[in-house]
């Protein structure tokens, strides 16, 4: 039996949105629907600690709107790509609020947690794509290694570990945050970091 959507047909926007529910998130790059497996306990802790802290520092604040893992960004148009991060910020002054279909353009910070399975080519892709559709920073978190990876540009990556200190005061005023509370405690405790 053929699936409900045909893939070589799927590649609207609008179409990722009428999608019937099938427990999975669903991404379509360039035109190409994809699934998004479910992820794994870690990944969804850190992803969760991730959003907290973010959401937390910009409501006190009233610098924009935080997102959800479950929201798509239009990226491109013909063939159309929408991509949703595991968390994002859109800075005040973007209509970020919209009843109905994806938020059109990027955020202005991505944040992605890796998965086990994730290759770093595709995650890199990915982090790329975010830079050239607009995105101001992507920040990508490794749960298992504990280290992140900070993208301001395609071209230049900096990684961060232990003690280090995510500096994302450019993009979200005055957020900075020691790397170490993104990780929930037990896995702090295990990889010998604070």
């Amino acid at each position: 039996m053929g699936s409900m959507v045909d893939n070589a047909k799927l590649t609207r926007a609008e179409q990722l949105l009428e999608l019937p529910r099938d427990g999975q998130r669903h991404e379509l790059v360039e035109g190409e629907l994809r699934a998004m497996s479910p992820a794994g306990a870690r990944h969804g802790a850190v992803a969760a600690r991730a959003l907290m802290l973010l959401m937390q520092h910009v409501e006190e604040r009233g610098l924009g709107t935080v997102f959800a893992a479950e929201t798509g960004f239009v990226l491109a148009r013909d063939p159309d790509t929408v991509r949703a991060p595991d968390a994002a910020f859109v800075r005040a002054g973007r209509d970020a609020t919209s009843e109905r279909g994806f938020f059109e353009g990027p955020p202005d910070l991505a944040l992605e947690v890796l998965s086990p399975g994730d290759a770093f080519g595709d995650v890199e892709g990915k982090a790329v794509g975010w830079l050239r559709a607009g995105c101001g920073l992507v920040v990508v978190l490794d749960p298992l290694a504990c280290r992140a990876t900070v993208y301001r540009d395609p071209a230049d990556a900096r990684l961060l570990s232990g003690d280090d200190v995510l500096d994302a005061s450019d993009i979200v005023p005055g957020w900075r945050v020691p790397l170490a509370a993104f990780w929930p405690p037990a896995a702090r405790r295990s990889d010998g970091s604070a």
